[in-house]
């Protein structure tokens, strides 16, 4: 492999590149699906490649293979080069990479007991039970778990003298029951939504979920969504669950603070940002209590590795500061635009795809309150756990969101179950209105393995550290 990357960048010197990278990623695949008490689906995939990314007058070049051998290196190369000179015709100013750099070294997910090693019928035998303790509770109709787990070994190497080796290890669950009526569909999940919740880490991640002793609990909640109440609509306090927490920290502070949007980079497949480069420093994003970091050192993180995929290390840096905008996600491209250094967030879904500007762990950081606290100190609110829906604008200013469980807050109690519960917002009031955040004891790593971006589009597995908090003056409800 090192012999290959050798090679690549040789080549691409003799050919008039002023910069060249390599990418040698080889990465295996396990997903195991058990439905109403029968194993549904077991899939395990492997891919290979190697991707070469060059700089010819300015302009960037990509290509990459299946084939791992001197000549189709070779081969990828002179593709990579001929698309730089042809980008270069209509480039409007040179790619600034910056200063470089030249990391080495290795590095390897932390892992007590490797996935891969676990035999099936282990897994299997795991998501039967659970599956068997959601059937307990009478009136669910569907019931479904899955797993899934991943291994990537990659290598970086570039012409600035950069070489690293990454063995990178995901380890996800879940479960979900879905209890129907006649004129009623109602789903509840555990740990999260979108299908399992995911970690960076071995088997023992998915023992320390305990899906078979939560199983019953979320069937019946299933159920009783049934027959609860509809949210009612107003303005009210309103409380997020960690889980919720950590989807709105993605979607109103993750995204829009990625600086390929903000430069419009990324304009045609999700939009821009409202958080543009003369409100760094300026724009009071959240409340004081609002401080976001970027953090590819979290412990269990989806964004956590040693470099990312330009070789920059891993590293923490501030989006949010006591509710002021300070930072944003950057690559060395974007951020020698502003004069700055890269903090280390590009990333590619596979060789066969070019680095992209990623979320790593986006976190909240704790507060000072817990969650029955802030039910005690609430007069007329919603506690809202477990996303359901999402809609956020091209800008990620105004957005709406839907949870699937719910319970009133009435004089400092929590009251009724209610089913449907949504809430609206502009993202500056919304994080503006933030007066309580939960600490450390309930803050969870929250793991998103469906994070989309890019054309062709690539798929992203990153992190967001939250616990829960409380927002006044939030629109809950169907509002008119």
């Amino acid at each position: 492999m090192k012999d290959l990357a050798e090679a690549a960048l040789n080549a691409a010197q003799m050919k008039g590149a002023s910069y060249a990278d390599v990418r040698l990623d080889e990465r295996v695949q396990q997903d195991v699906t058990v439905k109403n008490g029968q194993l549904a689906a077991v899939s395990d995939d492997a891919s290979e490649g190697v991707g070469v990314r060059v700089l010819v007058d300015g302009a960037w070049g990509f290509a990459g293979s299946a084939r791992l051998d001197i000549d189709e290196v070779h081969e990828v190369v002179d593709r990579a080069i001929r698309i730089a000179r042809a980008s270069a015709r209509a480039r409007s100013t040179p790619v600034d990479l910056g200063p470089p750099v030249t990391s080495r070294g290795q590095y390897k997910t932390p892992v007590e007991r490797d996935p891969f090693s676990v035999p099936l019928t282990e897994k299997v035998e795991l998501l039967l039970r659970a599956d068997q303790a959601m059937a307990s509770a009478k009136g669910v109709s569907i019931r479904e778990g899955s797993m899934e787990f991943i291994k990537q070994k990659k290598i970086f190497a570039s012409t600035e003298g950069a070489y690293t080796e990454q063995e990178l290890y995901e380890s996800g669950a879940g479960i979900e029951a879905t209890a129907t009526s006649p004129d009623d569909v109602q789903n509840r999940s555990y740990p999260n939504s979108f299908g399992r919740h995911q970690g960076a880490g071995g088997y023992e991640y998915i023992t320390a979920m305990q899906l078979d002793r939560h199983g019953e609990r979320i069937g019946q909640e299933a159920v009783a969504l049934l027959t609860a109440p509809q949210c009612p609509s107003g303005v009210k306090t309103l409380i997020l669950d960690a889980s919720q927490t950590a989807l709105q920290i993605h979607e109103s502070c993750g995204h829009p603070t990625e600086l390929d949007r903000v430069f419009g980079m990324e304009a045609a497949y999700a939009g821009t940002s409202f958080m543009t480069p003369e409100k760094l420093n300026l724009l009071r994003y959240g409340s004081p209590r609002v401080t976001i970091t970027a953090d590819a050192l979290t412990p269990t993180g989806l964004g956590t590795f040693g470099w990312d995929d330009e070789g920059v290390p891993a590293q923490r840096s501030y989006l949010i500061k006591e509710g002021l905008f300070v930072g944003y996600l950057t690559s060395r491209e974007t951020a020698s635009v502003l004069g700055q250094q890269s903090n280390g967030t590009m990333r590619a879904d596979g060789w066969n795809r070019i680095p992209l500007i990623r979320m790593t762990n986006v976190s909240l950081q704790p507060g000072d309150s817990s969650l029955e606290q802030m039910i005690a100190e609430t007069k007329d609110g919603v506690y809202m756990e477990t996303n359901r829906s999402w809609s956020i604008d091209d800008r990620r200013l105004n957005f709406q969101f839907g949870t699937q469980l719910a319970y009133e807050i009435l004089n400092g109690k929590r009251g009724r179950m209610l089913k449907n519960a949504t809430y609206a917002g502009i993202t500056p009031e919304f994080w503006n209105s933030c007066d309580a955040v939960a600490g450390q004891a309930e803050w969870r790593v929250w793991g998103l393995a469906n994070c989309g971006k890019g054309q062709p589009p690539q798929v992203a597995h990153v992190a967001h550290g939250a616990a829960p908090a409380r927002f006044q003056n939030v629109k809950v409800g169907i509002l008119k």
